[in-house]
């Protein structure tokens, strides 16, 4: 039944290098479970909000990468994702000022504009549109993209979960500080519990870092969940060295899904008057930005893990990439029903390739755990930052490999791939970086004569974009 489902042999994996690659992505990928719902309810940890928009972020990832594994047989896993996630609570807060609700309140009217760019989505994609917009990335940009999603996971692998992140140091704080200054500098600026909690996090980051990259070079299948797994374990350790208990909340913990706050709290709660209640031309550009920001970090991420796992044909497109986007179409508009920002294919699902991972049997593992978590929500818990983020840094590395196919000699490649990398690390946003990317594209090649060579279409996405970053309204 498996292999009639999947096409296991013809896309040469077995069962068991699926699950591991199905449970590496899900280990990557565990954060989101508690911190999507601390972003939207502005850490209220323990609200009808919070435990609604938790039911949700469990429900919409589980449900959303199944579909991935049964309609497009892909190894992506999908979920709220980081940075929507930010801007949503923002409209909500902004929803609620213009309205004189309170966050709460506004928060069905938010949910309406996730909704719409979820209708929106589905729209496109079954009239293959999206699939156009693919087509028309040209080369020098989709070169790019893989490479940018690299330099993205390593940044959040070093800065969002490493340790290495400080309110006083802020991002690459353990880099400019801690190595250069030397411990005792650093001992003497942040005091001996944080110092020695940082320590364990770097040598534990570090620990699973070289696990990963020795094993990957021996061809160990499931070198990154071993590494992980490694890394983990020295956390443990390290924790009850201190004097920590890493296994403590387990005892305190709520085991039981709080399904009733989810339906009275955010289930089918749409709000489209109080949604217009900032003006009809800003509630329709609030949804036009959902959409450009969610079609092209799909996009980016489908296209860059597909290069990553050679899942591209020799005219350098993923087969089945509709029905992948038809599944992050749909992914999102369950989020919406259900209470929570828009979903996303995760380029965390990178991991999970890396491991292996090559059909949808993956994701139908990532997404059964995912919806496990309902009901066993504080194991995912246990999983220390520093175990996730060598998977994500090693994963990153391998990632920017892409740019040894750039034609250095050409400014119109490498001028927008520089631009591409530095935009999409630097705001944490793969469509923002391939906006940029596709301007430079457009502008090199009509000033320099070849304006032959930009489709139709590239111009007005390029336009699109110029609009998104430059026009006010």
């Amino acid at each position: 039944m498996l292999e009639k489902l999947f096409k296991l042999k013809e896309n040469n994996t077995s069962v068991k290098i699926e699950v591991i690659g199905g449970i590496t992505t899900f280990m990557t990928m565990a954060y989101i479970v508690a911190l999507n719902p601390n972003l939207l309810t502005n850490f209220a940890v323990g609200t009808p909000l919070w435990n609604a928009v938790f039911m949700a972020t469990v429900i919409s990832a589980g449900v959303g990468t199944l579909l991935m594994a049964f309609l497009a047989n892909k190894p992506f896993a999908l979920a709220p994702g980081m940075g929507l996630n930010s801007y949503f609570a923002t409209v909500v807060a902004t929803i609620a000022v213009a309205s004189g609700m309170t966050y709460e309140q506004s928060f069905p009217a938010a949910l309406s504009i996730i909704l719409i760019s979820g209708v929106l989505f589905t729209i496109l994609t079954l009239f293959k549109v999206r699939e156009k917009i693919v087509d028309a990335i040209p080369k020098a940009v989709r070169l790019g993209i893989p490479a940018g999603i690299g330099l993205m996971l390593v940044n959040i692998g070093l800065t969002s979960n490493a340790g290495i992140y400080t309110a006083d140091g802020g991002p690459f704080y353990m880099l400019s500080q801690f190595f250069s200054e030397g411990p005792s500098a650093t001992l003497a600026t942040m005091g001996p519990e944080a110092y020695s909690k940082m320590v364990l996090y770097v040598i534990t980051f570090f620990i699973g870092l070289f696990v990963i990259a020795v094993l990957s070079h021996k061809k160990v299948r499931g070198a990154v969940l071993i590494g992980m797994v490694v890394s983990a374990v020295a956390y443990w350790i390290g924790s009850f060295i201190l004097g920590e208990n890493p296994f403590a909340a387990l005892s305190t913990a709520t085991w039981m899904p709080p399904f009733a706050d989810m339906i009275q709290t955010t289930f089918f709660k749409f709000d489209f008057k109080g949604l217009f209640s900032i003006g009809i031309f800003s509630a329709i550009m609030t949804i036009i930005s959902f959409c450009m920001v969610d079609m092209f970090d799909t996009i980016g991420t489908l296209y860059g893990t597909a290069k990553k796992a050679n899942m591209l044909d020799e005219n350098d497109k993923m087969p089945g990439m509709n029905k992948a986007l038809l599944s992050d179409s749909l992914a999102t508009c369950v989020g919406s029903v259900t209470g929570t920002s828009t979903v996303t294919t995760f380029i965390e699902s990178a991991s999970g390739v890396e491991a292996g991972a090559r059909t949808g049997l993956a994701s139908v593992v990532t997404g059964i755990l995912f919806l496990a978590c309902m009901f066993i929500s504080p194991l995912a818990a246990l999983i220390p930052a520093p175990a996730t983020s060598a998977a994500l840094v090693y994963v990153g590395v391998l990632m920017m490999g892409s740019l040894k196919e750039v034609d250095y000699s050409d400014v119109s490649q490498t001028v927008p791939v520089v631009l591409l990398l530095i935009f999409m690390m630097g705001t944490s946003g793969i469509g923002n970086g391939i906006g940029i990317g596709l301007i430079a594209y457009t502008i090199i090649k009509v000033c320099t004569g070849k304006i032959k060579e930009v489709s139709p279409l590239t111009f007005v996405l390029s336009a699109l974009f110029i609009c998104k970053f430059f026009i006010t309204f």
